[in-house]
């Protein structure tokens, strides 16, 4: 295999990840235009994209002996524009906060430079139990330089 064999898992473009994804039969609803809950897909994979481009491994957080993972707790989306069926769209995902427990997170996705849709996403890390945690101190590390700046 080549490397243009695996997936890709976005770039940088300075502190904003972008990732590519094309609409599928599979996306739509029976009028070709996307169903709404898989604009929530679209938005998971541009954020766990982030942080396997930013080297934040979720795998490895898991087999930590303290393991850590992330969840969503709160996302708010503004649908402005339906996309449709071929249509090639962009993920772009900004990681604005750290407080504490939580990850504060604004998503774009867009078409030629067109919003699709909006989100703000709260995410918190959590322990396997479900308990809220502090991030571990090497992943606020790598996430320290896509922060928003005081």
């Amino acid at each position: 295999m080549t490397l243009g064999d695996f997936p890709s898992a976005g770039r940088f473009d300075g502190r904003t990840h972008l990732l590519p994804v094309r609409i599928y039969y599979e996306d739509t609803d029976f009028s070709g235009v996307v169903y709404h809950g898989n604009y929530l897909r679209y938005f998971e994979r541009g954020r766990s994209d982030f942080m396997r481009l930013a080297g934040v491994s979720h795998t490895d957080l898991l087999n930590d002996p303290d393991p850590t993972a992330f969840s969503v707790v709160k996302i708010a989306i503004e649908f402005k524009q339906a996309a449709r069926i071929d249509d090639a769209l962009l993920v772009r995902t900004t990681f604005d906060t750290v407080t504490g427990p939580r990850l504060g997170i604004t998503q774009r996705l867009t078409k030629e430079d067109r919003l699709v849709a909006l989100a703000h996403v709260e995410a918190c890390c959590i322990s396997l139990t479900g308990r809220a945690k502090r991030p571990p101190a090497a992943v606020v590390e790598r996430l320290k330089p896509f922060l928003e700046a005081d």
